[in-house]
C-alpha cells in the first residue's frame, strides 16, 4: 500500500481543514494517508510521527517514511525546517514544488518565449519615476505586490487632469502628484510591488472580470483541466477574488451570456488549449532550471475588448475552486498523482534528463568532456576560465569526474547555461561509456594516454586507449575531438570511425594548435601560438610544459568557439585547481613544490621537470607511492629513478609500500645512497625531512591522493613559516 504523507508547518491537523478531504480522499484510492510536521521525522529510526485520521477523528500514529509527500503548508513557516525537508527530498518525492513570486515567474515565462506577447508589461517599483514612467505611458495601472495573495494589497491607479484616483477595496481616494509619491514611498518600505497597466476586461454591464484556468496532473502524470470559470468584481472594485467579495459563475453560461454562440465556443477552447499549454510550458521550465516537475498550477487571466488573453499572475498553489464538488476534483487528482510519482519517481526523474538532453542539442549548447591519464582537471579549469569571460557555463566541481558525479551534474545543469564543462574520470573499461550515457559530449578533450589505472588494464596500454576511446564514441557523431599531436599512446585512440572533426595540439609536432617558445617565467610559463595567422604571446600562472599542453587544449577549444585572443589571454590567467603545482615561498628561502592531489608516472616526471627549472640550490623530492600501476609498478618506479638522477635532483625521500624502488633505481643511477630515504611511518619522515631542510631548497611533494601527502606540505609551511 502507498503511504502519503501530507507535510504542514501545523502540528494540530484539525486546524488543517483541508486534511480531512485529503484523508478521506486517499482512503477511496486504496493509500495510507498521514499528517506530520518536520518535528515528527526522526531519521535514525526512518520513522515518522503523525497523525491518521480513523472513525471520524485524527490519531496519533507512528509511520515508516512514506513513498510520496504532498508538500503543503506555508513555505514560510517550513523554511525553518528546510535541512530536514531537503534531507528527507534526498530520498522521498515531493509534489508541489515552488515556482517563486509574481515576479520570477513573469521573468521565467519571458525568458521562455513562447507566451511572452500574453505577459502584461512589468516593472518592480523602486521609487516614484517609475511609477510615474507606467502612468505616463497607460494612464491607468495597476499596483501589487510581488508576493501578494487572494487579491489583497492591490491598488488602482488612474491618471487625471487634476491628479491621480486610487482605488482600494472599493474606496475612490484623490491625490496629488505629491501626496501620491509620499503614498508610494510608504507602501514600498513595508514590501515590494509592481506596477503593471491595467486590462480592460469588463462584462456587458460594466462589471471587472477574469478568469481563473485550474490545471492538475492526473493519476496518469499528465495534465488535465480541473476546472476554468470565470471571477467577477463586485461594482467598483477591479478585485475578482472571492476573498474580497467577487464571485463565480460557471464558464459556459457566463460566455453565452456576454458572446455570441460562436465567439462564447471560440473562447471556451481558446482557454481550455490555453490553460494546458501553459501548464506544460511551465513544467518544462522548471525541469530545465531546477529538474523539477510541477503538478498543479492556476492562472488568472483577463480578455481585453480585442478578445486577447493577458496573464494576470501564476500561482503554484491555487486555492479550490469555490465548489464542493470540484474541491473533490482537485483532491483526488492531487491524491492520484501523488500515488503515481511515488511509483514513478525514478522515471519522472529519467524523463527530466532526457528533456534537458534534448533541450541541449537543441539550443546547440556546447557540452565539453575533459579526459585523459593526466591533466583533465586543470585543462576544464583552463577552458572553463575562459568560456567565463562571456558566458554563463556550468563547471564540473573540483575533481568530481566519477559518473555519480555525472549524474549529479545532469540535474544541476539548466537552460540558463550557455556551455558545459565536464571531466569525466575513468578507472575501469565501460566508465567512460556510463559518463557519456548521462550526458553526451558534442566537444571532447583526450589529453593523453598514460599509465594511470593500468593495474585494471592487465598493464596493457593499448587497452587504456581503448578505454579512453569510449569517450570518441560516446561523443555526437558529428562533434569536434580535440587530442594530443605529441603523446605517442594517443596515436592507439580509436579515431578511425568518428565522423566529426578531429584538431590536434602539440609542442614537438606539427599540430593545428602548436605552442612555441616556451619558457619559464616568475610564478608560471610564457609560449606562443599563432591564432588565425597571427602570432600571439600567452601566460599561464603555472609551472610546467605540461601545463602548456593543457592551456593548449583551453586555446584550441575556446578559439573554435569563437573567443578572441584577448578574451583567450585573460582567461587563461584562471584560478588554478588546490594542491596543483602549488608554490609556497617560505622562510629562510625554502620554496615548496605541493602537487599533492594526485600522481601518476607521467606527473611525477612532469612534476621533477618544474623542480629542476625553479630551483635555486638543492633539489629535494619527497614521493609517495603509485597506485594502479600493476605489473607496470616496478618499470614505472625505475623509469622515475633514473629520471630523478637525470634532472640532477639532490635528496630523494619515499613514502609508502612499493616506493623504494625509486630511491633504489636513483642509487644504481648514480645518486649517492646517503641522500636517500625511505619511510613507511608518516611522522618519523617529517622529523627526517624537517632536520636535513636547509637554506634556499626546493621541496618537491608529490604522491598518490591515498597517502594524504598533503599532510606533509602542512608540517612543512607550519614548521618554517611561509614567507610574508
Amino acid at each position: 500500500m502507498t503511504i502519503i504523507g501530507m507535510l504542514h508547518h501545523r502540528k494540530d491537523p484539525n486546524t488543517v481543514i483541508k486534511a480531512y478531504a485529503y484523508a478521506v480522499v486517499a482512503k477511496a484510492e486504496g493509500a495510507e494517508f498521514i499528517y506530520f510536521t518536520p518535528k515528527g521525522v526522526n531519521f535514525d529510526s526512518k520513522m515518522i510521527e503523525g497523525y491518521e485520521y480513523k472513525n471520524g477523528s485524527w490519531e496519533e500514529k507512528t509511520t515508516p517514511f512514506p513513498d510520496v509527500i504532498y508538500n503543503t503548508g506555508s513555505p514560510e513557516k517550513l523554511d525553518v525546517s528546510k535541512d530536514i525537508i531537503n534531507l528527507l527530498k534526498e530520498t522521498i518525492p515531493f509534489t508541489t514544488v515552488s515556482l517563486g513570486n509574481k515576479w520570477a515567474i513573469n521573468e521565467r515565462l519571458k525568458k521562455g518565449k513562447l507566451f511572452a506577447n500574453n505577459l502584461i508589461p512589468a516593472k518592480v517599483l523602486n521609487d516614484w519615476n517609475d511609477l510615474n514612467e507606467f502612468l505616463s505611458m497607460y494612464s491607468d495601472v495597476v499596483v501589487k505586490p510581488i508576493d501578494g495573495r487572494k487579491g489583497q494589497g492591490i491598488y488602482f491607479i488612474k491618471n487625471t487632469v487634476e491628479g491621480f484616483i486610487v482605488n482600494k477595496d472599493c474606496k475612490d481616494t484623490f491625490y496629488t502628484p505629491k501626496e501620491l509619491n509620499e503614498f508610494l514611498a510608504a507602501i514600498l518600505s513595508e514590501n515590494t510591488y509592481i506596477v503593471q497597466p491595467y486590462i480592460n476586461s469588463k462584462t456587458k454591464s460594466g462589471l471587472i472580470f477574469d478568469f481563473r484556468l485550474h490545471a492538475q496532473k492526473n493519476g496518469d502524470g499528465k495534465w488535465v483541466i480541473t476546472t476554468i470559470y470565470p471571477r467577477i468584481a463586485t461594482a467598483g472594485t477591479i478585485i475578482t477574488n472571492i476573498n474580497n467579495g467577487g464571485y463565480t459563475n460557471y464558464l459556459e453560461p457566463f460566455l453565452n451570456q456576454e458572446f455570441d454562440k460562436e465567439k462564447a465556443f471560440n473562447i471556451k477552447k481558446t482557454l481550455e488549449f490555453f490553460t494546458l499549454s501553459l501548464a506544460r510550458h511551465l513544467d518544462e521550465l522548471q525541469m530545465l532550471e531546477y529538474s523539477e516537475v510541477i503538478d498543479e498550477i492556476g492562472i488568472d487571466v483577463g480578455l481585453d475588448e480585442n478578445h486577447k488573453l493577458w496573464i494576470y499572475e501564476v500561482n503554484w498553489r491555487p486555492g479550490c475552486p469555490p465548489a464542493f464538488y470540484l474541491e473533490l476534483d482537485v483532491v483526488r487528482n492531487t491524491i492520484q498523482y501523488a500515488i503515481y510519482l511515488a511509483h514513478h519517481h525514478i522515471k519522472v526523474k529519467q524523463d527530466i534528463r532526457e528533456f534537458k538532453k534534448m533541450d541541449r542539442q537543441k539550443r546547440k549548447v556546447p557540452i565539453i568532456a575533459v579526459t585523459g591519464s593526466a591533466g583533465k582537471t586543470t585543462t576544464k579549469s583552463f577552458i572553463s576560465s575562459i568560456l567565463k569571460k562571456k558566458w554563463n557555463i556550468f563547471e564540473s566541481k573540483d575533481y568530481w569526474n566519477r559518473t555519480d558525479h555525472t549524474q549529479i551534474h545532469a540535474d544541476l545543469i539548466n537552460s540558463n547555461h550557455q556551455a558545459v564543462v565536464l571531466e569525466y574520470g575513468m578507472g575501469f573499461p565501460g566508465v567512460i561509456t556510463e559518463h557519456c550515457r548521462i550526458i553526451q559530449p558534442n566537444i571532447s578533450v583526450i589529453t593523453n594516454v598514460g599509465m594511470a589505472h593500468i593495474g585494471n588494464f592487465d598493464g596493457d596500454i593499448k587497452k587504456i586507449a581503448q578505454a579512453k576511446s569510449e569517450l570518441i564514441h560516446g561523443t555526437k557523431q558529428n562533434g569536434i575531438l580535440f587530442i594530443n599531436n605529441d603523446d605517442e599512446n594517443s596515436k592507439l585512440l580509436e579515431i578511425d570511425q568518428f565522423k566529426g572533426e578531429i584538431i590536434t595540439i602539440g609542442i614537438k609536432n606539427p599540430a593545428d594548435y602548436r605552442a612555441y617558445n616556451i619558457s619559464y617565467v616568475e610564478n608560471g610559463m610564457n609560449f606562443k601560438v599563432k591564432l588565425h595567422n597571427k602570432e600571439w604571446s600567452f601566460y599561464i600562472p603555472i609551472y610546467g610544459d605540461h601545463h602548456v599542453y593543457n592551456a593548449l587544449n583551453a586555446i584550441a577549444v575556446a578559439d573554435y568557439l569563437g573567443f578572441s585572443p584577448p578574451e583567450i589571454k585573460s582567461g587563461l590567467l584562471f584560478k588554478k585547481p588546490p594542491r596543483r603545482l602549488t608554490i609556497y615561498h617560505l622562510n629562510h628561502s625554502v620554496t615548496l613544490i605541493d602537487d599533492s592531489v594526485h600522481s601518476t608516472p607521467q606527473g611525477v616526471i612532469a612534476a621533477i621537470d618544474v623542480l629542476k627549472n625553479i630551483s635555486a640550490a638543492r633539489k629535494i623530492a619527497v614521493l609517495g607511492r603509485m597506485i594502479g600501476l600493476g605489473e607496470r609498478r616496478m618499470e614505472q618506479y625505475q623509469k622515475i629513478g633514473k629520471y630523478l638522477v637525470k634532472q640532477g635532483v639532490d635528496v630523494v625521500i619515499t613514502y609508502g609500500r612499493y616506493a623504494k624502488e625509486m630511491g633504489l633505481e636513483a642509487i644504481n643511477a648514480g645518486l649517492p645512497s646517503q641522500n636517500f630515504k625511505h619511510f613507511i611511518d608518516e611522522e618519523s619522515m617529517h622529523e627526517y625531512l624537517l632536520e636535513i631542510l636547509q637554506v634556499k631548497d626546493t621541496i618537491l611533494v608529490k604522491g598518490a591522493s591515498i597517502m594524504n601527502m598533503f599532510n606533509t606540505v602542512q608540517i612543512i609551511t607550519s614548521s618554517i613559516g611561509v614567507k610574508k
